[in-house]
């Protein structure tokens, strides 16, 4: 049974979208990439071989994909990799060498049929063999060419090697010519790549910025929740007139946060680096939060079933400020 998780990893893969796989994988990172899809029965990592993607295939094996996986004819991604590369003449770096490097087993693996990857590259090879001998026979074959006009000029000999010279010029300049186009090719990846990972970069550090803002926005909309709150509280008339106060109604900074995390709130926006105002921040907070002036201002209004709670959460801030205002004079 697929799960919504694996399902979510395939249309990424399906949509040939490493960002977004990478992603998720990260924050999901219990999500297992070994399963199947479709009447055909492949893998994540099948369909980012037939679809040619390496960075793909690298996130699923850095992952834990099974290399050895095999689809409904028994076939595992390293035929997917060998087909690819016979259709386009491509991805032998990006598909098929990462492959063989996780698992040298997928190389001899047979299919339902009894094929391996490679029969299949061995096949290949032939046909690309036979396509230039071929060639050679169409445009060497027509021996009127290099019939000797003179038989004492020229004999079957002669006539013999040079068909064998300018055989073996053209089979030259041929791999001369694929060896330039493959270096090309391979260039071209590179940029490719160094593209990729330029782009990878700039959303992450826009989405670190984003982040950033959305913890700054957050902290400022308590802070400022905090200072109205406190004003409302200890300033907003004398005891006698007041309502008990609860727990949740004591202008905590961060009512469910930790006390270092009520510290943050309180000096949010105070530039640390100005020690002569943060210090003076620093006091104001000290003062507001010591625990004798908060029991002169506050300790007749507690509710009696919270009183505690309060007065050693307001001792703990104390201590926290305490600590941050000894560290300024050492």
């Amino acid at each position: 049974m697929v799960s919504s998780k694996q399902k979510r990893v395939w249309r990424y893969v399906d949509e040939g979208n490493p960002l977004k796989l990478k992603s998720y994988l990260k924050k999901h990172p219990d999500t297992d990439v070994n399963f199947s899809m479709g009447k055909k029965q492949r893998s994540p990592l099948h369909l980012a071989c037939r679809l040619g993607d390496g960075y793909l295939l690298r996130l699923l094996l850095d992952h834990g994909a099974d290399v050895l996986r095999r689809d409904s004819k028994g076939e595992t991604a390293m035929h997917e990799a060998v087909k690819r590369h016979m259709k386009y003449k491509a991805g032998y770096d990006d598909l098929f060498v990462p492959l063989r490097r996780r698992c040298q087993e997928a190389e001899t693996t047979p299919n339902n049929a009894g094929v391996t990857p490679q029969d299949l590259e061995k096949e290949w090879q032939e046909k690309l063999f036979g396509e230039c001998e071929n060639e050679f026979y169409q445009t060497f074959g027509r021996y009127d060419d290099f019939l000797p006009v003179d038989d004492d000029d020229d004999d079957f000999g002669d006539w013999a090697d040079r068909v064998r010279k300018e055989y073996y010029n053209k089979k030259y300049a041929e791999a001369q010519r694929l060896a330039a186009d493959s270096a090309k090719w391979k260039k071209h990846q590179e940029e490719s790549y160094r593209e990729l990972h330029a782009r990878l970069q700039r959303e992450h550090e826009e989405y670190l910025s984003r982040a950033a803002r959305k913890q700054d926005e957050t902290r400022q909309s308590k802070k400022r929740t905090y200072d109205e709150k406190c004003a409302a509280t200890f300033h907003g008339g004398s005891s006698a007139d007041s309502s008990l106060l609860s727990y949740s109604d004591i202008p905590w900074p961060a009512p469910r946060g930790t006390v270092q995390e009520m510290v943050d709130v309180m000096l949010h926006g105070v530039d640390r680096k100005d020690v002569a105002v943060f210090r003076k921040i620093l006091r104001k907070q000290q003062a507001l939060w010591h625990p004798d002036k908060f029991a002169q201002r506050c300790g007749a209004r507690l509710e009696e079933t919270d009183r505690q709670k309060i007065l050693d959460t307001v001792t703990a801030l104390s201590q926290e400020l305490n600590r941050l205002a000894q560290s300024l004079r050492t």
